[in-house]
Parts: structure tokens; sequence; C-alpha cells
């Protein structure tokens, strides 16, 4: 069971679990059409990391909340730490990493220059 959390707009919420697979796979579908346009959904569900991070520095709460709910907040920690460079900007990468204890913050991840 998903614990209650306090949502950012000030009031207690527990998120609303899927009640089939067929209904998580929805649902993460119009995610993934929604937060990685460039890709097939399925490609963007493939690409965890790409799809979960994209959501972090994009998704409404509403949406990241939704995500917590049907993968875990590990998947998100697990996409912080594995975050491809040039996806979260540094206001995002700081605060979801304050927001999951992730201390102390890490240089965001950098292309290497030729």
């Amino acid at each position: 069971m998903v614990a209650p959390f306090i949502h950012p707009s000030g009031g207690w919420r527990s998120p609303r679990r899927a009640t089939s697979l067929e209904e998580v796979d929805r649902e993460l579908t119009r995610l993934a059409e929604k937060y990685v346009w460039w890709e097939t959904p399925e490609r963007a569900l493939d690409r965890r990391s790409v799809f979960l991070c994209q959501l972090l520095q994009l998704g409404t709460w509403d949406d990241v909340d939704l995500v917590r709910a049907r993968l875990g907040d590990a998947a998100l920690r697990t996409a912080l730490q594995t975050a491809p460079p040039g996806i979260l900007d540094a206001k995002s990468w700081n605060y979801w990493h304050l927001y999951y204890h992730l201390e102390p913050v890490p240089p965001m991840p950098a292309r290497p220059l030729p």
C-alpha cells in the first residue's frame, strides 16, 4: 500500500491504485506519449530512465503522483541516479534529489565534449 502524503496543494492524498494491468499500461502509455512525444510509447517505456526523467522535468504533480503509485519511488530514485545528461535542468535536479533525500546532491550529468 502506498502511504498518503501531503500534496503540494496542502491536502492529504492517497494515490489511486490501478485496478488492472491493462489500466496501468494504458495510463503509462498516455504519459509516455505526453512526455516523450518524439518516440513511440513502447520505446519510451523501454527507455525507463529517459521517460522518468522527462516526467520529473516536465510533469505535473498529478502525473508524477500517478507514476509513483504505479512504479514506486524506487523507480524514480533509480532514474535520478542513472539520469542521462541534458534532460533535467538544475532546478529539477536539485529539487528531486532533495525530495528523495539523495544527499549530498551530486553534480548534474554532463555530455563529454569531443
